[in-house]
C-alpha cells in the first residue's frame, strides 16, 4: 500500500484542522486521501487531476461501499484537491458524523468494509457551525442548506450511464439523411455492442483508443468476418461524426478488414426449374420473379400494383438499394400468372375494404399527403401477407406484404426437397440472373442497369461464374 508523501500529509492535516473536521475522523479522512493515491498510482491517473475523483467514487460504488462512506471519501479528497490548487469545493460533512472505525481493511486492496464496522453515531453538531469554514450538510441529506457554486459540475459517471438520448439522436441522425432502416437496425446493434464493451461509459466520454479497443476485440476475440468488423467501423465512424460531432481521426495500430474475393453461388436453368416445381405457390411466382428479373428479396417483397406494366412488359422497382429507381423487362413467359396475381390481389383487397379495413401500409408521410391512398388499389401489396396487423394502441387493422423470412424458409424447403446441393438462397437467383445473360454475351453495362449497380465493378463479379469465350491466343487482327 502507498504512504502518503509527509509533505502532502502535512498540508492534509492543517486544512483538517481548518476545516473544522472533528479529530475522531482524521484517521479515516487520512485513510481515503492514502487509498486514493494508491489508486491513481495503480491505474496510471493524474493524482491533481479532479476528474479522477468520480472514477474513485465509482469504484467504491462497485465494490457496494455504503453511500455515507462515499460521502466522506469525497468529502476527504476534495480537501486534498485545495492542496493541489486542483479545485475549490465547498466544505461538505453531515452534521451527524459517521464513525467508520478502521473503515478500511489495509489487506484488502479492494476497499471491503465490514459489518462491524458500520456503526453510526452522532457527533457534536456545534463542531461545524464557525466561520466561512463551516461544515454544511451533504447534498444527498439537506440540498437546501448547501451552498452550490456556479463552477461546479456533475461528474460523468465511468459506467452505468444513461445512453437512451444517445440513441435517439442516432436514429434522427440516420433518418434524416434517408438512410434505409436496415442500416439503422445494424448500426444501432454495432453501438449496443460498444456500450456493452466499455460498461455504458458517459458518451462524452468515449475516445478514440475505446474505438481501437473494441475493434480489435471484434477482430481477436470475437473473430469476426471482415464485412462485419468493416460494418462495425461504419457504425462509430458514423456515431462519432454525426451524433457525437467528434472528429473521429485515424485508428492506428487496427487495420481495416480487406474482403476476399468472393465467387457467388449460380444455379444453372435445370436446377432453377427443379426448385420452382418443388415450391408452393405464391412462392413458386416469388422464385420467378427473383430470378426472371434479377431482383433483391426486398424490393420484391416491396413489390406493389401500380410496378406492374402489362402493356408495355415492364416493372418499375422504386426505392431499391441507395433509394434508387430503375426498370426492368418482364418476363414475357411469366405474364399470365402475373395477371393472375393481380386478380387475386383484386378479390382479396374488395374483401378487405368490405370488412372496413383501414389500409395498407405506406411509405413516411404518404397517407397524411394522400389520406385515401391506403386503400386505393394501386397502392396495394402485390404480395400481401396472409392475415392483417392490427397497429398496437388502436383498433386499426393494415395489411403487409409477405414477410421476408417466411419467402426465404419456403427457398430453403424447396431446395432441400429438390436435392440441389449448392447453397442456394433468395440472392443465389439474382446472381444466375446476372451470369446467364452474361454467358448469352448479354453487354455487362447493360446488365449492370438492369441489376442497378452503381459501379461497374460491382457487376464485373460475374465473369468469374461462367465461362471464359474469350480467344487467349495473341495475333493480328490483319490475319482474322
Amino acid at each position: 500500500m502507498l504512504e502518503t508523501p509527509l509533505y502532502i500529509l502535512d498540508k492534509f492535516n492543517q486544512l483538517l484542522a481548518k476545516k473544522a473536521v472533528p479529530d475522531q475522523y482524521h484517521s479515516y479522512y487520512r485513510k481515503w486521501l492514502r487509498y486514493y493515491l494508491d489508486f491513481c498510482k495503480k491505474n496510471e491517473l493524474d493524482q491533481a487531476d479532479k476528474n479522477n475523483l468520480a472514477v474513485f467514487i465509482e469504484k467504491l460504488r462497485e465494490k457496494n461501499q455504503p453511500k455515507q462512506y462515499q460521502q466522506q471519501a469525497r468529502h476527504a479528497l476534495s480537501i486534498f484537491f485545495e492542496i493541489n490548487s486542483a479545485v475549490s469545493y465547498k466544505s461538505v460533512l453531515p452534521a451527524a458524523g459517521i464513525a467508520l472505525g478502521s473503515c478500511i481493511d489495509n489487506k484488502n486492496s479492494d476497499f471491503d468494509v465490514s459489518s462491524s464496522q458500520r456503526g453510526d453515531t452522532v457527533a457534536d453538531e456545534s463542531k461545524g457551525k464557525a466561520g466561512d469554514d463551516s461544515l454544511s450538510v451533504l447534498p444527498e441529506q439537506r440540498s437546501d442548506r448547501r451552498v452550490v457554486q456556479k463552477s461546479e459540475q456533475i461528474p460523468l459517471k465511468v459506467t452505468g450511464a444513461d445512453w437512451t438520448a444517445l440513441y435517439k439522436n442516432l436514429e434522427s441522425s440516420v433518418k434524416v439523411r434517408h438512410y434505409s432502416p436496415k442500416t439503422l437496425k445494424a448500426y444501432r446493434g454495432w453501438i449496443h455492442h460498444l456500450q456493452n464493451f466499455v460498461k455504458s461509459k458517459d458518451p462524452k466520454l468515449l475516445e478514440m483508443t475505446d474505438v481501437k479497443d473494441f475493434l480489435s476485440f471484434l477482430a481477436v476475440d470475437r473473430k469476426v468476418s471482415a464485412s462485419s468488423q468493416n460494418q462495425a467501423f461504419n457504425g462509430l465512424l458514423f456515431l462519432f461524426r454525426h451524433v457525437l460531432e467528434k472528429e473521429f481521426g485515424k485508428v492506428d495500430g487496427v487495420v481495416r478488414a480487406k474482403r476476399k474475393p468472393y465467387i457467388p453461388v449460380v444455379l444453372s436453368r435445370e436446377e432453377i426449374d427443379k426448385i420452382v416445381n418443388n415450391a408452393r405457390y405464391p412462392y413458386d411466382l416469388i422464385i420467378k420473379l427473383l430470378y426472371g428479373c434479377g431482383l433483391r428479396l426486398g424490393e420484391c417483397m416491396s413489390l406493389r400494383v401500380h410496378n406492374f406494366n402489362f402493356d408495355f412488359c415492364v416493372l418499375t422497382i422504386h426505392d431499391g438499394k441507395g433509394k434508387k429507381d430503375r426498370t426492368v423487362p418482364l418476363p414475357e413467359s411469366l405474364v399470365p400468372e402475373l395477371k393472375k396475381q393481380f386478380n387475386n390481389v383484386v378479390t382479396l383487397h374488395q374483401s378487405d375494404l368490405n370488412a372496413g379495413y383501414t389500409g395498407v401500409f405506406l411509405y413516411d408521410l404518404l397517407e397524411k399527403k394522400y389520406k385515401n391512398a391506403a386503400k386505393e388499389l394501386i397502392w396495394q401489396w402485390f404480395f400481401p401477407a396472409k392475415e392483417l396487423t392490427l397497429l398496437p394502441g388502436t383498433e386499426e387493422h393494415r395489411r403487409y406484404h409477405l414477410h421476408d423470412s417466411h419467402v426465404q424458409k419456403a427457398i430453403t424447403s424447396a431446395v432441400r426437397r429438390a436435392n440441389i446441393p449448392k447453397r442456394a438462397t433468395a440472392h443465389t437467383f439474382r446472381h444466375s440472373f446476372a451470369s446467364h445473360l452474361l454467358q448469352a454475351n448479354y453487354d455487362i453495362r447493360t446488365i449492370q442497369e438492369l441489376l442497378g449497380h452503381s459501379d461497374v465493378r460491382t457487376t464485373m463479379i460475374y465473369t468469374h461464374t461462367v465461362k471464359s469465350r474469350t480467344i487467349k491466343e495473341a495475333k493480328s487482327p490483319l490475319d482474322f
